[in-house]
């Protein structure tokens, strides 16, 4: 399960940022997951669980936000989103695509609770 290996790096980040702002406590998390990330997004869940135990983002929540599949098609010039398994044009229906999206996994927000 790899999910663990990159929360223990999500939480890293976390908990530098935390230490940074002088946090008391991280509120939530929010992660953009693309379809083709590799990412299992309920492992990930299960993941993060695990790794936020006895830190300050323990009552942390974690939101994960789906990022679409989405291609270019050097054939017709579309930009448009496609399936995550059937990378082709849905305009040409070429396969001459390059992807544009779907394929990261990214730190996007952290809210922490921090002193006034």
């Amino acid at each position: 399960m790899h999910e663990l290996s990159l929360c223990d790096d999500l939480m890293s980040q976390v908990l530098a940022l935390a230490e940074q702002h002088k946090a008391q406590a991280v509120d939530s998390i929010t992660v953009k997951i693309g379809a083709l990330s590799g990412v299992e997004p309920m492992l990930l869940e299960s993941a993060f669980a695990i790794s936020r135990v006895g830190t300050i983002a323990e009552a942390a929540q974690l939101i994960l936000e789906p990022v679409p599949v989405r291609v270019h098609c050097d054939s017709c010039g579309v930009e448009a989103e496609a399936h995550a398994n059937r990378l082709i044009c849905p305009g040409c229906r070429s396969p001459d695509t390059r992807l544009l999206s779907g394929d990261e996994l990214i730190l996007a927000r952290v809210e922490l609770d921090t002193p006034n």
